[in-house]
């Protein structure tokens, strides 16, 4: 089970945000928090994204599969950057945490084969020590599987745009956990990251009305036929 620790430099009140910087544009008044949250309210419900732009996420995310995170970063519109657990200096000849799929869970005897293969390479890996093998290199043999750690910064536009494709029921079963996971830690953060959540956070066919996809889950209708 993974963890997301949402860091302090998070912005605190993001509807209050959208609404200032869009108010200095506007040569509004900038300094009463309730206009900026009134006027935050009007650029998200008028979809204008550029001002979603501001809010950043700063997170820690914890205990979810390497395989997880590869795919969590194709998401780079708004310029995110992130730092990962090192395989270089991180000595996984000791031994690794994983990832095990429930597919794999309710198999009595897949949950065996899974778990001798992970125990193989940690074995490998400590022979390849023994060896003297930098771990750079020996760490070619980590799996996907394998739990990892980032530090991840992004800003609310991104965030809202992966949640279109990402709580999709037909995303990757860890993605939609991982994501999850997210949207409970924002939620817990501040009362507007709640709101920012509860009111932006869903998958696109709940945005649209219809499904787009070529192979519906059948959550909506496809397009034409609503």
């Amino acid at each position: 089970m993974g963890t997301v620790l949402i860091q302090d430099y998070t912005t605190k009140n993001p509807i209050e945000m959208i609404g200032k910087e869009a108010g200095i544009c506007w040569g509004s008044d900038t300094e009463t928090p309730e206009k900026n949250y009134k006027r935050g309210i009007n650029c998200l419900e008028s979809g204008h994204g550029r001002t979603f732009e501001y809010p950043d996420i700063y997170m820690v995310i914890d205990g979810y599969s390497a395989r997880v995170i590869r795919e969590w970063y194709t998401h780079i519109g708004g310029a995110p950057t992130r730092l990962q657990a090192s395989t270089r200096y991180i000595n996984y000849e000791k031994g690794f945490d994983y990832v095990t799929p429930h597919t794999v869970q309710r198999n009595e005897e897949a949950e065996r084969v899974y778990t001798d293969a992970m125990e193989s390479i940690s074995e490998a890996l400590r022979k390849l020590e023994a060896l003297e093998i930098p771990r750079e290199d020996s760490a070619m043999l980590l799996p996907l599987g394998m739990t990892t750690k980032i530090v991840d910064r992004r800003n609310l536009r991104n965030l809202i745009d992966m949640s279109r494709q990402r709580m999709c029921s037909r995303a990757f079963w860890e993605f939609r956990e991982l994501f999850s996971d997210i949207c409970e830690a924002l939620g817990s953060y501040s009362e507007q990251w709640k709101y920012l959540v509860d009111h932006y956070m869903m998958p696109k066919c709940d945005v649209l009305g219809y499904c787009p996809e070529a192979r519906s889950c059948g959550r909506h209708p496809k397009r034409g036929n609503s």
